[in-house]
């Protein structure tokens, strides 16, 4: 029984309306809070602070349960930590956290790990002074001495390029502003980089620059203007070393590479295949060859190769063909090996093929639930792979694998302190058949000894879009829930690539509504096996799992006693409409262009903003960023006041804004903690377990 009691009496703030009408194919729309778009107007920020002090004020009675769980969640965390070392070019790379410290220090040894240490970058030093300060892409040169990075203090992932020469620790005084963070390549003559421009409007990389060491960045060449917005573009540096290549890429439609020999840097860049729609690639530099992932006629990718010197379509020739049920996810190549990383049933596959004899097999892995993923492998000329492994109750495990004895060495294992044993815990995986006949997989895990009775709390996660996939990993944070009697749960519902492309394929533009319904109905899968029930039923999402959340309680509000939505994109007809808006143009083909009428109506069907009704909704706790670049912060403000409006419930309705953070939430490795601890303090304080 919940004897939890909030305080009474508190009125939640209230938001003015300022009625704009908006109208699209005859079909007219008003926004009451369309206003609350002004970021710099002191009303909106004075309303964000309103929210803030009314979510103080209603969970005050938590504040030593938030203590409490924020502890927990820090005590198993091991504070003086280090990465395991890789060796690129000859010298071993890693970083280390020192204890009570919010960031990493990087750091290098020359040839052997028992020679000294050099400390490339501390950010904690860096970041004094800052209330956010994250280090986004690191590039060394290839004679080692000058170190390429990128640094965003503002968290709107726009960032600012230095070089660093590692020799006499001088940062040089060119400082590159308003670039993508993870974007920058050297060329071989150890002076020449490559980095991306963005646009400051749409925050959108557009332009591939050329910059020479110790030059004004004034006089830097431009070298590649991505002419479509549809498109994201990259540039990096293949792993042979012989191209800088640049990608442009419209999301699960189409794909273009340019490559430029790196020790050519003021040459051409060439095309490697035009692009087109419906065809997607990717490509791996091999001694003489490209080996090709490609979806050209095979939705699930199928593997190519064509000479380094004829790369164009024609010349591609088939090495591993299509296959129906399993989902070619990435590739690796070695010397003398080939590594695909495989998607089949909801689980990720490592498949190995030596390339002289053309024998393979699949690494094997001791449990039913889990994730495996190459890890750093920047040695082309090694037989040995570094793989990383966890499940729901095996923290992240990073293996060496021989791939000719197949032997394997663990490396490093996660520690989790606060006296956390694997064996407590227990993993499944269940079925469960939707509305349409569908079987969605859903990952869960719980503490031994939970009775599948229905009296215990479940948080259901998803996210289901863009065909990314949830793998089931290791959460320390999630055993303070399950040490308290939840169960949590990951449905893979349709919109990822679990199940391969036709999974992505049946959950996007037009078939977007089966990510809802599926979730939907893996709750009451859950509530039907006797997990759980309405009343102890919560669920989680973020960014575009943000909106399955806004639409699952617009669908069906009577099935969750309890909703967390981070950053939750929900105002997607108005979103869309604004190209000037962040990441819009490249989403088109995801959720849909409201300029074409019948892609207009869809996305109106089922926007979450728009289909607020009078009616009750279950309890809710949404959080967002004041400088969130890609949802942007006043779409949760927008849901938020028009639920006020119209909800008909006394259930709570929470806002949370971190007035310093984006998207990714604070950039320390405990401040995100605090507001972990906020969430799980809503969700057992609905419980009636604040002790």
């Amino acid at each position: 029984m919940n004897t939890f009691q909030w305080p009474g009496g508190v009125t939640p703030p209230t938001v003015e309306k300022e009625p704009k009408e908006f109208v699209a194919h005859g079909d007219k729309r008003i926004d009451d809070y369309y206003w609350l778009n002004q970021r710099d107007n002191p009303k909106v920020l004075n309303y964000l602070k309103a929210e803030n002090a009314y979510l103080d004020t209603m969970m005050s009675s938590t504040k030593d349960l938030r203590e409490k769980l924020f502890n927990e969640m820090k005590a198993r965390i091991k504070e003086k930590d280090e990465s395991l070392p890789y060796k690129d070019n000859g010298y071993w790379y890693y970083s280390r956290f020192e204890e009570g410290k919010q960031y990493p220090i990087f750091c290098r040894k020359k040839e052997t790990l028992e020679a000294a240490e050099e400390i490339m970058l501390d950010q904690n030093k860096m970041a004094e002074g800052f209330r956010y300060y994250s280090i986004g892409g690191r590039a060394v040169s290839d004679n080692n001495e000058l170190l390429a990075f990128t640094v965003d203090s503002v968290s709107r992932r726009i960032y600012g390029l230095r070089i660093k020469n590692l020799v006499t620790g001088t940062i040089y005084p060119e400082n590159i502003a308003n670039v993508e963070g993870n974007s920058i390549a050297w060329a071989a003559d150890n002076k020449t980089i490559f980095y991306i421009k963005k646009d400051l409007t749409t925050l959108l990389g557009y332009q591939v620059w050329r910059h020479e060491l110790g030059t004004d960045p004034a006089k830097d060449v431009m070298v590649f203007e991505e002419k479509d917005n549809r498109f994201y573009i990259g540039v990096y540096r293949t792993k042979s070393k012989k191209y800088v290549a640049i990608y442009s890429s419209m999301n699960q439609v189409s794909t273009e590479y340019r490559l430029l020999e790196a020790a050519r840097p003021t040459s051409d860049f060439k095309i490697f295949e035009p692009r087109q729609e419906n065809l997607q690639y990717t490509i791996e530099h091999f001694n003489n060859k490209f080996y090709i992932r490609t979806d050209w006629n095979a939705p699930n990718f199928k593997l190519m190769e064509t000479p380094e010197t004829k790369t164009g379509k024609a010349n591609w020739k088939e090495v591993i063909p299509h296959r129906k049920n399993v989902f070619i996810a990435s590739l690796l190549v070695f010397k003398n090996h080939l590594v695909l990383g495989e998607m089949k049933d909801a689980l990720n596959q490592l498949r190995v093929i030596n390339m002289t004899s053309k024998k393979d097999y699949y690494i094997t892995f001791p449990e039913t639930v889990y994730s495996s993923f190459p890890n750093v492998n920047p040695d082309y000329n090694t037989n040995v792979l570094r793989f990383s492994y966890t499940s729901m109750t095996t923290p992240t495990s990073i293996f060496d694998f021989n791939m000719d004895t197949e032997q394997r060495e663990l490396k490093k294992q996660t520690e989790v302190l606060g006296g956390f044993k694997k064996d407590d815990y227990t993993a499944e995986r269940l079925w469960a058949t939707v509305r349409d006949g569908v079987k969605v997989p859903i990952s869960l895990v719980y503490k031994k000894g939970v009775k599948k009775d229905g009296s215990n709390p479940l948080l259901l996660y998803a996210y289901g879009s863009y065909g990314s996939s949830t793998s089931p990993a290791f959460n320390s944070n999630i055993i303070s829930l399950l040490d308290r009697g939840f169960i949590y749960a990951i449905a893979h519902v349709r919109g990822g690539q679990e199940m391969g492309r036709q999974w992505y394929d049946q959950g996007y533009m037009f078939n977007k509504k089966n990510t809802f319904y599926d979730f939907i109905d893996c709750g009451e899968f859950l509530i039907k096996e006797k997990y759980t029930v309405k009343d102890h039923l919560y669920a989680h999402g973020g960014s575009a799992g943000g909106l399955l959340m806004g639409a699952i309680v617009n669908l069906r509000p009577d099935l969750w006693h309890g909703v967390l939505a981070d950053v939750p994109f929900v105002d997607v007809i108005t979103t869309m409409s604004d190209p000037s808006i962040p990441l819009t143009t490249g989403e088109y083909k995801e959720w849909g262009n409201p300029a074409v009428k019948a892609e207009y109506l869809y996305m109106k069907s089922y926007s979450p903003y728009d289909n607020v009704e009078r009616k009750a909704y279950p309890n809710m706790l949404v959080a967002t960023g004041l400088h969130d670049s890609q949802v942007q912060y006043f779409e949760p403000a927008k849901w938020v006041a028009k639920l006020r409006e119209l909800k008909t419930d006394n259930n709570k309705l929470f806002f949370k804004t971190n007035l310093e953070a984006g998207h990714g939430g604070a950039s320390g490795r405990f401040d995100y903690l605090k507001d972990k601890a906020w969430q799980y303090a809503f969700l057992l304080s609905l419980e009636g377990k604040v002790e």
